[in-house]
């Protein structure tokens, strides 16, 4: 699921909550110094910790992944090293992929009971 279909529209469509977990949480750790995972964390509401993913800068592991997936400079993207036209090539190839509105209820679902588990 695109953060943009989560938070109504109002999220970075270069990523992904489900996809890029394990970037955000290692971005959280970076940029926040919190660790996702404990029971500091769990007392994060809902709107905070979507604020707080916002807030993630470009010199994080989320915030470089979403810098090459965002590019559109043509002369930039031509120097990209192998990885990072890997990276560019699998988010292009994923946008061609429509969410069914099936899908995107399960993965709703889903993401309550991750975030029921997270908080208590």
């Amino acid at each position: 699921m695109r953060a943009t279909e989560m938070a109504g529209g109002s999220g970075d469509p270069y990523y992904d909550l489900f996809g890029d977990w394990d970037l955000i949480v290692s971005s959280f750790l970076t940029q926040y110094g919190l660790r996702i995972r404990t029971k500091e964390f769990e007392t994060v509401s809902w709107d905070e910790f979507r604020s707080l993913l916002a807030g993630i800068a470009p010199e994080t592991p989320l915030g470089r992944v979403v810098a090459i997936r965002s590019e559109t400079d043509k002369n930039v993207i031509r120097h990209f090293s192998k990885d990072q036209k890997r990276i560019y090539d699998e988010w292009r190839a994923g946008q061609a992929a429509a969410v069914t509105p099936e899908t995107f209820e399960r993965q709703m679902e889903q993401l309550e009971r991750m975030m029921a588990q997270l908080c208590g």
